[in-house]
């Protein structure tokens, strides 16, 4: 056991801020003497140690106990999480050193103030001050959601230089990226989402509950069979009856991405509820089941790559992409989303993406096209928005 000051001088933290620590119970001692001495122990040292990775990640002291309190509070996972947000950190930092260095040395560097984000980023940190909730239904964790921004301020160039070229100056951009986050169409769609999900993964509605546990009791079932086909179908007609996310327009597109989507956090929450293997058996049913309800936007991209032996630059390829352009501004327009740049400046940038995995030989769009197709995509993409500006 240490006392209160042998605490302090191992660790730097002052007696009086261990003191507040004690107050708002944070880190409480693990044994206070007869004469009102506090104590602490190896694991009151740990907790001490948690305290202060949070707050090297600026994370308030409010929030670092609503954490560590919480029974879903996981040390190591915390920890991980952690060491990736202070490397990258360290990375951003070591290139605003060495970008120092340059001006330091004459060289020509470009400027600080056209491509300052500082109100960018407090646009996210006030979003997550006032939407706790939300942050961590949607990123899993505060956590994750910091490890967002530093991953954003490690790309800051190349998110800077992308911000202007789409939407002409950082401060449109920042103003666009408020208005999507407090989008009151797509939070009230995502209390709907939320809504069905709930029901979903605890039960609540037993109908559901009943159709789901016959889909997924053999897992080696032919995901085509007529059996299968049918419990998809009896699914289909209850959702679309008792939850309205799914009666309103686009709500086939809607039921179609919420069963077939392959995020991560879903595909673990399907299979710890239906067993392992369920999301995935659960996303060929559906896909088969909802083929003709396939969203617009996803049946074009699909008909860009059928035949990749097509020349990108030919008429017929072009008016698919001319195609897409429209749908996507027309789904923008329909969920009030503030696009804020032009669309060819949009599918520019789409382009730069898809081109730049496709080199990297990574699969692009969790797994959906191929290096090759991308390439494509990346190249019909590009030729377009040249061609249109």
């Amino acid at each position: 056991m240490r006392t209160i000051k042998q605490v302090s001088d191992l660790t730097g933290v002052s007696v009086r801020m261990l003191h507040y620590y004690d107050e708002i119970r944070l880190l409480k001692p693990s044994a206070v003497t007869e004469a009102g001495y506090r104590l602490y122990d190896d694991k009151a040292l740990e907790t001490l140690q948690q305290i202060l990775f949070f707050k090297e990640l600026d994370i308030p002291l409010k929030e670092v106990k609503e954490i560590m309190v919480s029974p879903y509070f996981d040390k190591m996972q915390a920890l991980e999480n952690q060491k990736k947000i202070l490397i990258l950190k360290r990375d951003r930092l070591n290139g605003l050193i060495g970008l120092i260095n340059k001006t330091l040395k004459g060289d020509n560097t470009m400027s600080f103030k056209e491509f300052d984000m500082t109100k960018y980023y407090n646009v996210w940190i006030e979003f997550k001050k006032e939407n706790k909730d939300r942050v961590i239904k949607t990123w899993g964790s505060i956590g994750e959601f910091d490890k967002m921004i530093e991953q954003m301020k490690h790309n800051e160039t190349k998110l800077a230089k992308n911000a202007i070229k789409l939407y002409g100056s950082i401060e449109n951009f920042t103003e666009s990226t408020r208005k999507d986050l407090n989008n009151d169409g797509l939070i009230i769609m995502g209390e709907k989402y939320d809504e069905f999900e709930k029901d979903f993964l605890h039960y609540n509605h037993p109908v559901l509950k009943e159709l789901y546990k016959n889909l997924t009791i053999d897992l080696n079932k032919d995901p085509t069979s007529n059996e299968i086909q049918q419990i998809a179908k009896e699914i289909t007609d209850t959702v679309k009856k008792d939850y309205e996310i799914f009666k309103m327009d686009r709500g086939d597109n809607h039921w179609y991405i919420m069963m077939t989507m392959t995020d991560r956090k879903w595909r673990e929450a399907v299979d710890n509820k239906y067993g392992k293997g369920a999301a995935k058996f659960i996303k060929e049913v559906f896909k088969i089941y909802l083929r003709d309800k396939q969203p617009k936007l996803d049946r074009l991209y699909e008909k860009l790559v059928a035949d990749l032996s097509k020349d990108s630059t030919s008429k017929e390829i072009q008016q698919i992409v001319e195609e897409i352009a429209d749908t996507t501004k027309s789904n923008y327009e329909h969920y009030h989303i503030d696009m804020g740049i032009n669309c060819k400046a949009f599918l520019s940038n789409m382009a730069d993406i898809y081109l730049s995995n496709a080199n990297k030989n990574l699969n692009v769009v969790d797994k959906k096209f191929t290096n090759d197709e991308a390439k494509f995509i990346g190249e019909s993409l590009k030729i377009y928005s040249e061609n249109n500006k």
